[in-house]
């Protein structure tokens, strides 16, 4: 998370744009966010000159050109605030609108909306000035910086909009292990978290897979697939994947529940991570058939399910959020959802976390589903864990505390064998599925998990009032009390 150093800098920032004359504060964060990636840029740059110095080897692919030099953050903070407010609105902005691959990227598609917005020049020197401070050496930082100024949002939520914790996105990236040749996505992307952080993870973990040229290709073209119905999303989430090397990623617009003609989501991935806004209802006419094939409703909640199950390939995987009236909720809709997922699918896991983990944009309890689709069943048990802690308070600061689950729940659900003995007193145990049918597919962990209770053993009330065995007991206490009121009142 961000230090309390870092969050008053983006504050005295964020101050700065409003006294500006900037006051719509998605409008602020994305003007920030071009800022942002105008700077990374540039570091990326002198990491690759640095790199090159060290092996000898020439730069592949720069960004910028010998005769670019002065579109880099390095000197455009050089030039006084005229030249510098006149060369990034001439020549940077439309520099980075068209970065990102060839002409029919999604970058280059929806940064043609990008508007530079600065109202002065003193105004963006000053920003100028005060992001040149931020530390941000390193994603998660980044990440967390996003969150920072969405926070700031004051209506984040009411449409169901809230970035996910960086923490919680590796985690369900670790979760899911995902591989080289397969097609991820995101079927509400935001600013594309969940893709990023995918993307990392196969570089770190299958570095040797990157060498061989069909599997690179994939990796820099049709691996990563986002899709958000907010343009000024779909803006920030197409530079952040530029920016962390996957210039061929398609992050488009779609309403992904909508209708439509056509069929770009049906099987088409090996991996879907999401955390996808829960709006409440839709009308029936705006909802795609084949979703209402699956499951006839028109709550969000349901239908984000029914478009996983839909996207997937046959033995495709999902890590999805869901609040938790999907998991217990006793309506037909919301119990349906559930059997298919148990006896249609294979429903792996559920992680119950703890209310106020999406602080400070929503309050709401929610649960990380783990499911493969199969179309054949093949649940036999479902794994339980109850999230405590993750690793912050929860509160709307959420500063960083020893507490912290997710180790432990990456282990023990990597290593299942093991939780077979686990009683129900544990904080994670396996369900067999027969059971979790018994009980009408309800999957809250509350309606599994077995409680033990101490037996506390109290003194006979007279004790308590008379003392015993020369300890003092209330009789005393009170008498002892009085003669100090006393003595004080004879003071006086």
């Amino acid at each position: 998370m961000l230090t309390g150093e870092l969050k008053n800098k983006v504050d005295k920032i964020w101050l700065t744009l409003h006294s500006g004359g900037i006051t719509n504060p998605l409008t602020v964060i994305e003007q920030l966010t071009y800022l942002l990636f105008i700077k990374g840029l540039d570091d990326q740059q002198t990491r690759e000159e640095k790199k090159a110095e060290r092996t000898g080897k020439p730069i592949e692919d720069p960004t910028f050109s010998e005769d670019q030099n002065h579109l880099r953050w390095k000197n455009l903070k050089q030039l006084d605030p005229e030249a510098m407010f006149e060369t990034i609105r001439d020549d940077v902005f439309p520099f980075i609108k068209e970065l990102g691959g060839q002409n029919g990227s999604t970058y280059r598609k929806h940064m043609e909306g990008a508007m530079f917005l600065f109202p002065k020049p003193s105004t963006l020197a000053r920003v100028v000035e005060l992001m040149d401070q931020l530390e941000l050496r390193d994603r998660d930082t980044k990440g967390d910086l996003y969150e920072y100024m969405l926070s700031k949002i004051s209506t984040a939520g009411d449409n169901g909009q809230f970035r996910t914790p960086r923490h919680i996105i590796k985690m369900m990236v670790e979760l899911t292990q995902p591989k080289p040749l397969e097609n991820i996505a995101d079927p509400a992307c935001g600013t594309a978290g969940f893709l990023v952080a995918a993307g990392e993870y196969i570089r770190e973990n299958h570095a040797k897979a990157m060498v061989d040229d069909k599997t690179r290709a994939h990796f820099q073209s049709e691996m990563f697939t986002g899709y958000d119905f907010d343009n000024s999303m779909l803006r920030i989430g197409n530079m952040n994947m530029v920016m962390h090397g996957f210039d061929g990623a398609t992050i488009d617009y779609k309403d992904s529940l909508s209708s439509s003609d056509d069929d770009d989501l049906a099987e088409q991935f090996d991996l879907i991570l999401a955390n996808p806004p829960f709006t409440g209802t839709l009308d029936y006419d705006s909802v795609a058939a084949d979703l209402l094939q699956t499951v006839k409703t028109k709550k969000t909640e349901l239908l984000f399910n029914a478009l996983f199950l839909r996207a997937l390939k046959t033995g495709g995987r999902a890590a999805v959020v869901v609040p938790d009236g999907v998991i217990f909720r006793s309506g037909k809709d919301y119990k349906e959802i559930r059997r298919i997922l148990i006896e249609d699918q294979q429903l792996q896991a559920v992680i119950s976390m703890p209310a106020n983990i999406f602080k400070p944009y929503s309050g709401v309890s929610t649960a990380i589903l783990l499911f493969t689709k199969t179309d054949s069943g093949g649940t036999d048990s479902v794994w339980f864990y109850d999230m405590k802690a993750d690793g912050y308070t929860l509160n709307d600061k959420r500063d960083k505390i020893e507490d912290d689950d997710i180790p432990d729940i990456i282990k023990r659900y990597k290593n299942l064998e093991d939780e077979t003995d686990r009683k129900r007193t544990d904080q994670s145990f396996l369900v067999p599925k027969d059971e979790i049918v018994e009980q009408n597919y309800d999957l809250s962990i509350n309606r599994y998990k077995e409680i033990e209770y101490e037996e506390v053993e109290y003194d006979d009330p007279k004790i308590i009032i008379n003392g015993k065995d020369g300890q003092p007991g209330l009789r005393q206490l009170a008498e002892e009390r009085l003669k100090v009121l006393d003595e004080l009142e004879g003071m006086v």
